[in-house]
């Protein structure tokens, strides 16, 4: 038995019943079907807090003839080996393959526990790198805000498999088109499309009912990706945040980027402060989506710096 091997059984025998017990405490989400093979988790959508146990955002799978393909994978080893316990449930197929739609901390952390099963993780290769460069450090921040317990075992897992661009793989016995529209909510974007089902895992480009966090964005790029997909035939939408879209719902996380790039400019060129308006530009339409109060002004200060790099 290999060392690998060796450990996942150790993690796998040492967690499972704590993940069991685990997920009926904490609400686990358990997998709604959103298609015929298709499943999504949705999460929490509010902040990352001991609350919600870091299970905020969403993620899910599709089961094919022969295989499972999980999309994204949660926020800790725990929630990941409890991810694979739901999956089971629904199917015995084996896991075949786990695609990270980008490199956000919400949902990485739990790849640790499908690489100890031996399960072949795969992203954009400028996700791949940010995972590698980035993620030590937001996984000491998940530490710090949920507390050893929840973040044990959890650690940073770099994808063994990476595109460069729009490809079309079979996973599982199932046709998924991985769409990447260049530089957008992250330089590595994903969106996952099952061709079956016209079902779409629309990962850091689209939110609900929540504001986008800025990070590694390139705005015109990330407005370009929604009419991209907006030019699709989409049957359903599972957001990064938020539950399923349908139509132009999607282009709502668009309107707010817009909005808050407008807003922004016009403070800017109107001599505002950073600090003024961090605390005086806002969004009007969107003041009661979770995160508003938090992420608002982070967002403010990411555009008004960029500006004045210009």
């Amino acid at each position: 038995m290999t060392a690998r091997r060796l450990r996942a059984l150790f993690c796998t025998l040492f967690f499972a019943a704590s993940t069991l017990a685990h997920a009926a405490m904490s609400g686990m989400p358990v997998p709604v079907a959103i298609a015929p093979g298709v499943y999504a988790f949705i999460g929490d959508n509010d902040a990352v807090a001991p609350a919600n146990h870091g299970i905020v955002a969403n993620n899910g799978f599709i089961v094919g003839q022969d295989g499972v393909t999980v999309i994204d994978t949660g926020s800790s080893y725990r929630y990941g080996r409890a991810m694979i316990e739901a999956i089971r449930k629904v199917t015995p197929l084996p896991v075949k393959l786990v695609i990270i739609t980008h490199q956000a901390p919400e949902f990485v952390f739990g790849a640790a526990a499908f690489r100890d099963d031996d399960v072949p993780i795969l992203a954009h290769a400028r996700a791949a790198q940010l995972i590698r460069e980035r993620c030590s450090i937001c996984l000491a921040n998940l530490r710090k805000t949920l507390g050893e317990d929840e973040m044990a075992g959890s650690r940073v897992t770099v994808p063994d498999q990476t595109v460069n661009g729009t490809t079309e793989i079979e996973s599982g016995g199932r046709k998924l088109q991985l769409l990447h529209f260049g530089a957008a909510s992250t330089p590595g974007d994903l969106a996952v499309l099952d061709t079956q089902t016209g079902v779409l895992f629309a990962g850091g480009l689209v939110s609900n009912g929540r504001i986008p966090e800025l990070r590694n964005e390139q705005i015109a790029g990330w407005l370009a990706a929604l009419e991209n997909l907006r030019g699709l035939d989409l049957k359903t939408v599972v957001p990064g945040f938020g539950a399923p879209l349908r139509g132009d719902d999607i282009m709502q996380t668009g309107v707010y980027l817009r909005q808050l790039e407008a807003a922004v400019k016009r403070a800017y060129k109107s001599g505002v402060g950073l600090t003024e308006a961090m605390h005086t530009v806002q969004v009007p339409a969107f003041k009661n989506y979770k995160l508003y109060t938090i992420a608002q002004p982070q967002n403010v200060q990411r555009i008004y710096l960029q500006l004045e790099k210009q």
